[in-house]
């Protein structure tokens, strides 16, 4: 099974996430946009078992930001590491984190909320897909 590894900022914190992502693309909800410092979040949705904290767990930190969201991150640099969504059953670990995943967005996710139109051919969805707990919309680029 292939892996990927990665880290914080300051590198005390390490993780490793084995297989394949079961999706990857955008998010441009605020929340996300906030959290990143970005104007859009690129996301890799994993099974919780195949996320793992590898060195450094004394060092995350999380912020259950609600329900859905739960942030973590290293307490020494701050850096970002990855965001636990327990109703989906799914592991966001932001794609800057693991620099050598093949990054293959396939949707944009919240593109009602975007502040940065991105006309690249892929689906915009107005929240989030149906199967998921969103309308399942989709808006035009």
């Amino acid at each position: 099974m292939t892996s990927y590894n990665g880290k914080c900022f300051c590198g005390e914190v390490e993780i490793e996430a084995e297989g394949a992502p079961e999706a990857m693309g955008y998010c441009h909800c605020s929340s996300c946009r906030s959290w990143s410092a970005a104007p859009v979040n690129a996301f890799t949705l994993w099974k919780p078992q195949n996320v793992r904290v590898t060195k450094g767990a004394e060092f995350v930190a999380t912020y259950a930001q609600s329900e859905l969201s739960h942030r973590q991150y290293c307490k020494r640099c701050g850096g970002h590491l990855m965001c636990d969504h327990p109703p989906l059953g799914l592991v966001d670990v932001y794609a800057a984190t693991l620099p050598t995943l093949k990054f293959a967005p396939g949707v944009h996710v919240n593109y009602s909320e975007t502040v940065l139109p991105i006309r690249d051919g892929l689906p915009k969805l107005k929240d989030f897909p149906a199967e998921f707990g969103g309308s399942g919309v989709a808006v035009s680029e």
